[in-house]
């Protein structure tokens, strides 16, 4: 009886000792998304790796020490991170479309000759994603994206994007009307874009990601009851999520109405909501407190805005060309 006392105790010790080691192989990886997801990506590299080095098997720390790179633009890291995830795996759709995505990244800052190596890369990536898993939306729409974009010489071309948003359109209805909308605007045929991306609206997208690119790209094209449109379709998603009253305070200033209620969520934004990648930073706020000001004629406050977006992300375009607006006038 002693015996199996002592043996029982022992295994307990054991499990608790395996517990408490996974616990700690956890908390670094756990860590670095904490700091990934707050926007803070040069302590999510520090930790990834460290954590990297410790277990150079673990593609999920490959995976977000490539999705942390590109946050910075370090595309050369971004490229080894996302390439030894899919050496680790090579059956994981997300190590593919993530290294497309930093071979896409690459591309865009290389030279003519080098960029056409990267584009056929980017491609093979995302379209290997797709064919692993024909439910990954995101690598399904950069798929879409570039054969719309891409000449036939690097592999693209819009008859090779038809077929698969056809698949997309079966699979989600919202998916693939996106998918039609977005290859409709890379190709600056905006009204059928118009009326593919209402369809999308209309069809209860889940994804707040491709509610937020039809907001932004109504917005741009001054449609307010339409981003007012995108605005209900991401409260009926995920209420809680900020973008939704984010895109709602879009629309009624592009309307010039309800300009208080506006302000407000626009200052609880910047005051109140935290740092995320996918969520539109301080400086998209800003640049709105910046048109909302000039739809109320005060300049200066409007100038104000624009340069505390600016001083948030001094690339940040549209803040830059509202200044220069202003300016003139």
């Amino acid at each position: 009886m002693r015996v199996c006392r002592a043996l029982l105790a022992a295994l307990l010790f054991s499990l608790a000792v395996q517990a408490i080691a996974g616990r700690a192989q956890e908390a670094p990886l756990d860590a670095a998304r904490r700091a990934y997801e707050s926007t803070d990506y040069a302590e999510a590299i520090a930790i990834l790796n460290e954590a990297a080095a410790k277990e150079p098997n673990n593609g999920e720390i490959q995976l977000l020490l490539t999705k942390a790179h590109l946050g910075v633009e370090q595309f050369n890291a971004a490229e080894k991170s996302g390439e030894r995830a899919v050496a680790i795996n090579p059956k994981n759709s997300e190590y593919h479309n993530w290294l497309g995505q930093a071979y896409g990244g690459k591309a865009d800052h290389a030279s003519m000759f080098t960029a056409y190596s990267l584009a056929r890369k980017t491609r093979k990536e995302f379209e290997t994603a797709v064919q692993l898993d024909d439910r990954n939306f995101d690598a399904a729409q950069h798929l879409v994206e570039f054969d719309c974009t891409a000449p036939s010489f690097v592999g693209g071309g819009e008859e090779k994007a038809r077929p698969l948003i056809q698949k997309l359109l079966l699979l989600d209805a919202s998916q693939g009307h996106y998918a039609a909308g977005n290859c409709r605007r890379l190709k600056k045929d905006f009204a059928a874009a118009d009326a593919e991306f209402m369809k999308a609206l209309e069809s209860h997208p889940n994804s707040l990601d491709i509610i937020e690119e039809i907001a932004g790209y109504f917005a741009n094209r001054g449609l307010a009851e339409r981003v007012l449109s995108a605005a209900d379709a991401a409260e009926a998603a995920a209420p809680a999520d900020p973008r939704a009253r984010f895109f709602r305070a879009m629309g009624w200033i592009l309307q010039g109405e309800k300009l208080p209620d506006a302000e407000k969520i626009l200052l609880n934004y910047i005051q109140a909501v935290p740092r995320h990648p996918t969520y539109p930073g301080p400086w998209a706020a800003h640049y709105w407190l910046g048109q909302l000001y000039e739809k109320q004629k005060n300049l200066a406050a409007a100038r104000g805005e624009y340069g505390a977006a600016l001083k948030l992300n001094a690339k940040y375009k549209r803040a830059q060309d509202a200044l220069k607006q202003l300016g003139k006038s």
